[in-house]
């Protein structure tokens, strides 16, 4: 991967923040939250937003639904990171078929680059919260599927 090597401004100072695409702005995002050593590892929810919003016709099925199940788990049954990682380790010693995702075409309003626009602390935790939620949302029409599939293995 190549990154661009050139100044940003930023309030008077500059950075070197510029990207040429989305896989160094999840290194750069990866690389905070893993330093977050939080309890929650809010780290999971960030490969979760980033797999669903990312997938093309090469994604694996496995990838994407431990993607979005993610998603589900954190949305609608306020999992945290950690119980997120602990339902794919149950989910994948349950199974090795995974159902057929169709991939919408836009896949939420939120970006990992509005992520990254935001300050490290509350403030892009916050944001990452919200990506996740807008990447689950712009799902809309699997939730069925992806809640059922998850259920079944998870309860």
């Amino acid at each position: 991967m190549k990154f661009i090597r050139r100044a940003c401004l930023a309030p008077g100072l500059l950075q070197n923040r510029c990207r040429m695409d989305d896989s160094g702005q999840y290194h750069e995002l990866t690389f905070y939250t893993l330093s977050l050593g939080d309890t929650e590892f809010i780290h999971q929810h960030v490969v979760d937003a980033y797999g669903a919003q990312n997938a093309d016709d090469k994604t694996k099925p496995i990838a994407l639904f431990f993607s979005l199940a993610g998603l589900y788990l954190l949305v609608e049954r306020n999992y945290t990171g950690r119980q997120v990682q602990k339902a794919h380790q149950i989910m994948a010693s349950k199974t090795k078929n995974f159902i057929q995702l169709n991939l919408p075409e836009k896949r939420g309003q939120v970006s990992i680059k509005n992520v990254l626009d935001e300050p490290d602390g509350a403030n892009r935790n916050r944001k990452i919260m919200e990506w996740c939620g807008s990447v689950w949302s712009a799902y809309a029409d699997q939730h069925s599927k992806i809640i059922e599939a998850t259920d079944k293995l998870l309860f």
